[in-house]
């Protein structure tokens, strides 16, 4: 055999070897790319289909929602850990630039919003609820890292009706710090030039269920001129929370409230404690009360070592006869918020489809449907780190919802996505 025929049975030699480890890396691989590519195909037109099925609460969407939701990683939100032109952060993140009804222009909401982690699911409430004639307090924990810090400053540079406290507290679970925030965010609030007519408290892991417009006539049509505190005269198993005094411990690690064997000394003005949600939905004039009234600041010097004094402070001011906006008699009425509490499983609620954190429900996709048939306003609470699904279904649908009620045209940043394929259902 000459070099040259002996070059040619070497060349084919090679390529016969080659083909059959192609062959047999392919055929080993090839049922884990079908199963790959079948996973996508029942993903259907993701996310929204998927979501249309979690909302009528279909058996099997349950199931291909968390198998699709592994494939389909969400992407990070531009514009929130870099630096980005202004007028990039409102079209990139899709902000509502102006009033969607005359009704929403003459009826500015303010809110307080307290924040300590997750950006991303910040930016999702923010932008949801964001209105330009309403004006937004953002209260960020002191203990918060300075990058998270410098981020949130970064969204706020770009409003001019979003600002952050002029005083921030080291916030402590059920601590006082938690309502001295609030009230911080209200000084501020009440020397706004925006003349708003109630404000919301609510926090970073919050979402809204119905839409600006809803919420306006909502107040309008039950609560003109009045407040929201749901609550009762305080019951007998949370009278700890009051007779005894707390003490908050701000560590380096966990910040927690304990409590002391000092008993307390009995309410200011002998004023009857309430105890009741803490979250509100409160008048302008209200807040002006609670800021200069003799009696509620006694009460909130008298709650500086008391248990979650967010859940009485605001409930028993609401109960004076003679306070701006009171609901003396009223109870637990006020459809604020929606949260699943463990203690409640069988009665208001078949169970939480995600998980529990302090005995209240962290949404997962099972919830779905239980959250959007609320009558709720807001619902809470929400990990998209966790269940990034849930949020991206709540989401589109939701700016669906605040489109489909708008009465000027829509710009085309204010869309998620284009719907010439697919369109959720809203019913």
């Amino acid at each position: 055999m000459n070099p040259l025929d002996a070059t040619k049975s070497g060349f084919l030699v090679c390529i016969a070897v080659c083909m059959f480890i192609y062959t047999f890396i392919y055929l080993k691989d090839a049922p884990n790319e079908q199963k790959l590519n079948a996973n996508t195909a029942e993903c259907g037109f993701y996310p929204d289909e998927i979501c249309s099925a979690l909302f009528v609460g279909k058996t099997a969407a349950f199931k291909i929602g968390n198998l699709c939701q592994s494939i389909y990683q969400p992407k990070p939100l531009s514009c929130i850990q870099t630096s980005c032109n202004c007028s990039v952060v409102l079209k990139t993140l899709h902000f509502i630039t102006r009033p969607l009804s005359d009704e929403e222009r003459n009826f500015s909401l303010a809110y307080i919003i307290t924040i300590h982690k997750e950006l991303e699911m910040f930016v999702k409430l923010l932008r949801a609820i964001y209105m330009p004639q309403n004006i937004y307090c953002i209260h960020v924990d002191e203990k918060s890292p300075k990058d998270y810090k410098a981020a949130v400053q970064n969204i706020v540079n770009c409003f001019e009706n979003i600002f952050i406290s002029s005083k921030r507290e080291n916030v402590v679970y059920a601590g006082f710090s938690r309502l001295q925030a609030d009230i911080n965010c209200m000084r501020d609030l009440i020397h706004s030039k925006i003349q708003w007519n109630y404000v919301i408290n609510l926090c970073g892991q919050d979402y809204p269920i119905k839409t600006n417009k809803d919420i306006i006539q909502y107040i309008k049509s039950k609560w003109n001129g009045k407040n929201m505190t749901p609550g009762v005269v305080q019951p007998l198993h949370m009278k700890h929370r009051t007779r005894l005094s707390y003490r908050e411990c701000v560590g380096s690690g966990v910040s927690y409230v304990y409590p002391t064997k000092n008993i307390k000394a009995k309410p200011p003005y002998n004023l009857t404690i309430y105890f009741g949600s803490a979250y509100y939905i409160l008048t302008r004039e209200f807040v002006e009360f609670t800021l200069t009234d003799a009696r509620a600041k006694e009460l909130l010097e008298w709650s500086r070592d008391t248990y979650s004094p967010d859940e009485h402070y605001w409930v028993t001011l609401n109960r004076l006869t003679d306070a701006p906006g009171a609901t003396p008699k009223a109870d637990w009425e006020g459809n604020i918020r929606a949260i699943k509490w463990k203690d409640q499983e069988g009665t208001t609620h078949k169970g939480c489809k995600g998980h529990y954190i302090r005995d209240i429900c962290v949404y997962g996709l099972g919830d779905l449907q239980w959250i959007i048939e609320s009558p709720h306003l807001f619902a809470n609470k929400f990990e998209p780190a966790t269940y990034p699904l849930v949020m991206d279904c709540l989401e589109r649908r939701y700016r669906l919802k605040v489109l489909h009620q708008a009465e000027v045209p829509i710009e085309e940043h204010w869309r998620f996505q284009q719907e010439n394929y697919f369109n959720m259902k809203l019913d």
